[in-house]
């Protein structure tokens, strides 16, 4: 049996990992490290920072757990998730200025979208409403920003993944942590290399929120996509 713990870097609320980032460090102890396949994580409570917690793998996924408590599980999924529909760069570029985190964040020390966080610390990805004649009719809700990554890896493109997805609904209003993430990563990116990421809310069902995340290549390519769901909290129980 092996043991992970969160380096504090990769928070996400003040004393819990970014569940992105967790769910893909799971995912990375499967077979061939999860690329090529989809995998979905559901985080059972919040992972502690700086704390050894044990990874249990079977045939049929991982575990991770503290205490004897389950803290997230992985699973090979049986549907891919479905792609977000792209928008190029430039239309990115915008939209991240218009990043609704720039106002108010519940979590801005988030090692995915915090805006408290230095460049080169965290990933600053502030996926940001599209710009009116981008929108593909009134109601596209979509979000998107740019992406250079400055390191690689599993854990890290799952984490890209994850606060776009949030972004697309009303964090401002309704503040919400990750619960489930399904995700495939066909390959992984590269440092050279600039991205976009799209996300959109696909529907809402009493405190959970369906949302959708897709990284895109230079080429346009689908790099790595995720559906997540997302339940509602009261951020002061997480600070």
């Amino acid at each position: 049996m092996t043991t992970l713990a969160v380096p504090r870097r990769f928070n996400g609320p003040p004393r819990s990992g970014n569940g992105g980032w967790v769910a893909g460090a799971l995912a990375s102890t499967l077979p061939d490290q999860a690329i090529g396949q989809s995998v979905t994580v559901t985080l059972r409570q919040p992972p502690p920072l700086e704390t050894p917690m044990q990874v249990s793998v079977t045939a049929a996924g991982a575990t991770l757990s503290h205490d004897g408590r389950p803290v997230a599980d992985a699973v090979y999924a049986d549907l891919d998730p479905s792609p977000v529909a792209p928008v190029s760069v430039g239309v990115a570029a915008v939209a991240e200025a218009a990043f609704r985190g720039h106002g108010k964040h519940p979590f801005a020390r988030c090692f995915v979208c915090g805006t408290d966080r230095r460049p080169g610390d965290g990933l600053r990805i502030f996926a940001g409403p599209l710009p009116d004649e981008a929108r593909s009719s009134p109601d596209d809700g979509r979000v998107a920003s740019t992406w250079s990554p400055y390191e690689t890896g599993v854990a890290l493109t799952w984490a890209a993944l994850d606060c776009p997805g949030g972004w697309s609904s009303d964090l401002e209003g309704r503040p919400a942590v990750l619960g489930r993430i399904t995700t495939q990563v066909r390959r992984l990116p590269r440092t050279s290399e600039r991205y976009v990421i799209v996300g959109e809310e696909r529907r809402i069902e009493g405190r959970k929120t369906f949302t959708a995340a897709t990284l895109y290549g230079e080429g346009g390519d689908v790099v790595a996509s995720a559906e997540h769901v997302w339940i509602a909290i009261d951020p002061e129980e997480f600070r």
